[in-house]
Parts: structure tokens; C-alpha cells; sequence
């Protein structure tokens, strides 16, 4: 589902938290909607216009490029394996066509690894357990989630079988904001979540998305609200992030969050600032399980899995991503990168 971006303040609050962003040049003004750290150094974007930015120096320096036959497409959701191999996945806003693209070469060649033109496809994030196995998952299409798997690296991509997925509600969709609204963890375990639809909801699956049961949230819904973001810390302990992308100062509740794997939900509280969340991950090998959230009235951090929040920025952000120890990326409109390090064990 298409998500406007929402244009707010960009000032920025400094000293009120652990810690403070440094914005990085990654030398386009495309909107980002994904990032993916492949380790301390390596990370990639992707974004708007068939667009990516890659730095192999921790943000020292970033080049950036456009896919050759791809400026149609906007670039939601990137998965990282290391400086040389990437994988993007692009939808058309208009709907109706999606690709997923590889590199093998640190972005010099691009490879289509898989394309669909099909009424109703609209890809809404991406994700890899390793190199090998992936997820991706797009809105309804003929009345159920389309959800494709692989298990050789992208060479060839599975749909499953409708009647291995949770029917959707009417008006039910993701969101292709920020690329966190599907998560892995573990070898089998992933989550995505919706919204559009009269109730929020998480689908799971256990067995590396063969199958998938949805799960009710107390998350509000609507036709542009819901579940932007998930993020899970283990197979049982995680939480969902949303919000209404129409109401972007709203201070309605916007967490939830599962201490049973997915199974069952409950408000966990409202993010700081206010407003809908896009992007949720956990920051590895932090001091304590510590969360970040973004969106576009700015961001803050967690460390109570949801509970309570610490404003650290109002300069907002679509997506976030992170890696140990402690080193969180985030990315948005205008080309705008920053790097953030949080204190680790």
C-alpha cells in the first residue's frame, strides 16, 4: 500500500538521548523508504526513481546510482549480504509491477531476479533469514496475500499457495514505508504486518513462509492506518509500530507488542515524539534490549520493549536500520542518511 510522505519540522533536540545523529551525504535527493547494515562498514539504501546508495567505509562515504531500466519503480525495501551483495526490491506506486533485483558486484550490474505484471501487486517489504533464504510479500492480489519465497539466494522465487495464508480482511494491505513491515528471526520465524482494514493485524509464519496465521492487534485501523513497522529480539519478544499516516502528530497509542511470538498482542504505549511510526528495529548488542522508531515527525528509543520513550530527534525518517554493537542507520526524504551509535555491552 502506497504511503505519502508527510513534509514536518525539521529542527532537532539535542541531549535527550543516549545519543545524537550524524547526518551523512549519500549523494542523491531520493526519498530512501530502506536500509540494510551488512556489518559495521557496509550498509545500503534504497529509494525512490529505481534509486540505491551503498558506503563500504561506515558512512564516511556513499555513492549512489540508479538501477538501468528501473526509474519506475520505487526502491522500498533493500536486504544487504556483504559490500559486494544486495538485493532490491522495487514496486510500482501506480501498482501493478514489482521487481526484485540482484548485484553480485557491489552494484556495478544489476540482475532481475524476479518480476511480476499483475493487477492488484503492490510489494510492501522483504527480508532474509541468510544469503539464501528470503520472504517478500505484496497486497492482495485474487484474494489473498502475495507472499514469494526463495531458498537459493533469489535464483528462483516461490509464491505460496493462497491456501496457505490467513485470507485477508476487506481493504486490507501493508505498508511500503520504511521496509520493516516484514520481519525475520531465527532459521523459520517471520512477521509482517497490515492495516487498511477495520482491524490491525500480524501475520506469522513458522516454517519459512510456507504457511501463514494472522493474529488480531489492538493497533487502530483504517483505511490509512495500521501496522507500519515490526521487530522482533527473539522468537517470542517483539512489537508492532504504526500509527496514521494522515494524522501525523496523532498521539493515540501506536505500539503493541507480543511476548508469545506473535500469537497475541497488547498496547504497549505511544512513541515519542507523537505520530505515526514507519520503521521499528531493535539495535543490537546494545546495554539493553533497545528499540528505535521512526517516522516523520522524528524519532526516539526504547528500552523496555515499547513501554516508555526518549525523544532524540524531531527530523523525520522513514526508515532504520541497525547493527552491532549498537550502530543504528537511519534514512528518509531528500537523500537523508544518519548514523547513530548507542551504547553497547
Amino acid at each position: 500500500m502506497k504511503t505519502p510522505i508527510v513534509t514536518l519540522s525539521l529542527a532537532c533536540l539535542a541531549g535527550t538521548a543516549a545519543a545524537q545523529p550524524t547526518a551523512q551525504s549519500s549523494g542523491t535527493q531520493a526519498e530512501f523508504r530502506g536500509i540494510s547494515a551488512a556489518s559495521q562498514s557496509v550498509v545500503w539504501a534504497a529509494g525512490r526513481g529505481g534509486t540505491y546508495a551503498r558506503t563500504a567505509d561506515g558512512g564516511s562515504t556513499w555513492t549512489s546510482n540508479t538501477v538501468p531500466g528501473a526509474k519506475a519503480l520505487f526502491f522500498i525495501d533493500v536486504h544487504a549480504v556483504d559490500e559486494n551483495n544486495a538485493f532490491l526490491l522495487g514496486t510500482q506506486f501506480e501498482g501493478g509491477e514489482a521487481r526484485i533485483y540482484k548485484t553480485n558486484d557491489g552494484g556495478a550490474h544489476w540482475t532481475v531476479q524476479y518480476s511480476i505484471e499483475k493487477p492488484g501487486v503492490f510489494f510492501d517489504g522483504m527480508a532474509f533469514w541468510d544469503a539464501d533464504h528470503g520472504v517478500a510479500f505484496s497486497d492482495p492480489v485474487d484474494g489473498s496475500f502475495f507472499i514469494v519465497t526463495t531458498d537459493d539466494g533469489g535464483a528462483s522465487w516461490t509464491q505460496v499457495p493462497s491456501e496457505n495464508i490467513a485470507p485477508p480482511l476487506a481493504g486490507e494491505a501493508g505498508f511500503a514505508a520504511s521496509g520493516t513491515a516484514i520481519a525475520v528471526q531465527g532459521d523459520l520465524n517471520a512477521w509482517f504486518g497490515t492495516g487498511g482494514g477495520a482491524v490491525a493485524r500480524i501475520f506469522r509464519t513458522a516454517d519459512r513462509g510456507r504457511s501463514w496465521n494472522a493474529a488480531e492487534t489492538p493497533l487502530a485501523a483504517g483505511p490509512s492506518a495500521g501496522i507500519f513497522g515490526v521487530a522482533f529480539r527473539d522468537a517470542r519478544n517483539g512489537v508492532a509500530v504504526g500509527g496514521n499516516y494522515q494524522a501525523p502528530r496523532d498521539s493515540s497509542l501506536n505500539i503493541v507488542r507480543s511476548s508469545d511470538g506473535g500469537l497475541t498482542w497488547t498496547v504497549a504505549g505511544r512513541s515519542a515524539p507523537a505520530g505515526v511510526r514507519y520503521g521499528v528495529a531493535y539495535v543490537p548488542d546494545a546495554a539493553r534490549p533497545t528499540l528505535i522508531a521512526v517516522g516523520p515527525s522524528g524519532f526516539g528509543f526504547s528500552a523496555d520493549d515499547g513501554l516508555s520513550w526518549t525523544l532524540t530527534d524531531t527530523v523525520g525518517y522513514n526508515t532504520v536500520g541497525a547493527m552491532g554493537p549498537g550502530i543504528v542507520w537511519v534514512a528518509g526524504v531528500e537523500g537523508r542518511i544518519a548514523k547513530l551509535l548507542i551504547p553497547a555491552h
